[in-house]
């Protein structure tokens, strides 16, 4: 059972990258899914998740109008869209399951039970 991160890189202020989260060994369209960041010194902190559906997504403040997050079930990968990223974003990047039992999602650490190893994204000019 894993989680595997891509799509991370070097871009300028500005730029787009698009982060993927690939499952094996079993399947994601079980769980809802979160992305989380910790840039160097700080917590790591809830960026977006979708639902199991993908009918609900969230996003906190400071990605809002920039991050889209959505999943592919029949590909069992979510992906994580960045757009007019600031230097701010930089971090790594981990995706995360839940518990598998909720109709909606969340971005709190400590609910989460599966976990990637992240995936470096890096905004400098």
């Amino acid at each position: 059972v894993s989680l595997v991160e891509s799509g991370g890189g070097l871009v300028q202020p500005g730029g787009s990258l698009r982060l993927s989260c690939a499952a094996s060994g079993f399947t994601l369209d079980y769980y809802a899914i979160g992305w989380f960041r910790q840039a160097p010194g700080k917590e790591r902190e809830g960026v977006s998740c979708i639902s199991r559906s993908g009918g609900s997504t969230y996003y906190v403040d400071s990605v809002k109008g920039r991050f889209t997050i959505s999943r592919d079930n029949a590909k069992n990968t979510v992906y994580l869209q960045m757009n007019s990223l600031k230097p701010g974003d930089t971090a790594v990047y981990y995706c995360a399951t839940d518990k598998g039992t909720s109709r909606g999602c969340t971005i709190t650490p400590r609910a989460m039970v599966y976990w990637g190893k992240g995936t470096q994204v890096t905004v400098s000019s």
